[in-house]
């Protein structure tokens, strides 16, 4: 007489069996710790909030690899909501961040929810954040080329690459304060609606986009252009320009992507809509409305996502060896 033969386990199935186990067993964790349960601990570890952590840990990575950053200098900051603002410690170097040393503060910079104070100079972030709202994500750092313009109180010219004429267009520079202090966040307001990116005076600079990634975008194109201008200088100085009528085909790139110049009208209260913006929040839309078994659809971070996988794979190991 034959034995019976052992059902077939597919691996979808028990997969979904294991990740839905270990997120009621998650879940049971969380509510016997107090603070973990409260709203701002599960906003600071929500999905969402989870992926701009990373977002803020690999751009530090990038500016300390980049030079652009040195010591405890720069900070990185994202919009999480209207009034509430995701954003790195102080004294912390930004080639060490590490996802669990970010703050959430609000727009008056007390502090919501973080182990760690956040950084001194979160005002000059929170005042851009106030004032343009279409702002999602800030980034002050010290690039040693656009920052010794900002010491030599020196604009670099004009219309002369591409990449800055689209991306950032003409530079402003904003007079010198001490970092840290109400009055050095409130010298960036007259120029932060038409402009990016800005040359803080005896400082550094300052970007700000519609996400993490693209404010790095930035700081390395400003930095970039800087460079590259001080090397064409010694070659020929002024350096030839490109023909204005050229110059208006790039502002015409620049329109179609809904990113600010000193060039363009700017409407009283009008919010400039990047393309940009609008393809990250359409991606997010699509995702949301997928309905897959991602990490981001259960709500399970990256690294529990690969525990589910591994716990399902020794699983039919297991099954395979009994069978």
């Amino acid at each position: 007489m034959r034995s019976p033969t052992p059902p077939v386990i597919h691996s979808e199935a028990l997969r979904s069996i294991v990740r839905k186990r270990l997120q009621e067993w998650l879940n049971s964790k969380e509510a016997k710790a107090p603070e973990a349960s409260t709203p701002a601990a599960k906003l600071f570890h929500s999905p969402a909030v989870s992926c701009l952590k990373e977002q803020i840990v690999e751009a530090g990575r990038k500016l300390w690899t980049r030079a652009y950053v040195d010591g405890n200098g720069g900070n990185i900051s994202a919009r999480i909501s209207d009034d509430l603002v995701l954003c790195t410690p102080t004294l912390c170097s930004k080639g060490d961040l590490r996802s669990e040393e970010l703050s959430i503060v609000d727009l008056e910079n007390r502090r919501v929810y973080g182990a760690r104070p956040q950084t001194s100079e979160i005002l000059l972030h929170l005042e851009i954040y106030k004032t343009v709202p279409e702002a999602r994500a800030v980034i002050h750092c010290h690039p040693p080329y656009a920052t010794a313009h900002a010491v030599a109180g020196v604009i670099p010219q004009g219309n002369l690459v591409p990449e800055q004429e689209v991306f950032i267009g003409p530079v402003a520079l904003a007079p010198y304060e001490t970092p840290g202090t109400k009055e050095f966040a409130r010298t960036v307001v007259p120029f932060v609606r038409q402009h990016n990116t800005i040359l803080l005076a005896n400082h550094g600079i300052v970007c700000w986009a519609d996400t993490v990634s693209h404010a790095e975008w930035y700081a390395e194109v400003m930095e970039t252009y800087c460079k590259t201008i001080m090397i064409a200088s010694r070659l020929r100085s002024p350096c030839p320009e490109i023909p204005p009528a050229k110059i208006g085909d790039l502002i015409e790139i620049k329109k179609k992507l809904g990113l600010p110049d000193a060039r363009l009208p700017l409407a009283p209260g009008r919010a400039h809509r990047t393309v940009m913006q609008s393809r990250v929040k359409a991606g997010h839309r699509e995702k949301a409305n997928k309905s897959s078994t991602s990490a981001y659809d259960q709500g399970l971070p990256p690294d529990v996502e690969t525990l589910v996988d591994t716990l399902t794979a020794e699983i039919l190991k297991h099954l395979e060896e009994k069978a």
